[in-house]
């Protein structure tokens, strides 16, 4: 069959990941987003952020904010890995079929 690429097990396996991605990575570009207190040793601060500035927080929650971001891009991967897990399990029924 054209587009087989993986069998039935690693295809629900795809999406049993894909599913537990997105939920995590969504949820922690939330919590980066709303700049939560506890996740700050995830943020990658360096010794020029922490610098006297005029705005300190500023710099700070810019980086949150990336850090947001790039979850939420990592989440839209594991989505676009489900889909093709799907499609992988429906052209594994369309196959079993066939060969009945």
């Amino acid at each position: 069959m054209r587009g087989l690429i993986c069998g039935p097990k690693l295809a629900a396996c795809g999406i049993v990941l894909s599913m537990w991605g997105v939920i995590m990575l969504g949820m922690l570009g939330i919590f980066f987003t709303t700049h939560s207190a506890v996740l700050i040793e995830d943020v990658p601060l360096g010794e020029e952020d922490l610098m006297p500035d005029p705005n300190p927080p500023q710099k700070i929650y810019d980086l949150y904010n990336k850090v947001g971001y790039n979850c939420f891009i990592a989440a839209a991967i594991y989505i676009l890995f489900g889909a093709f897990s799907c499609c992988q399990m429906r052209l594994n029924k369309q196959k079993e079929y066939l060969v009945q």
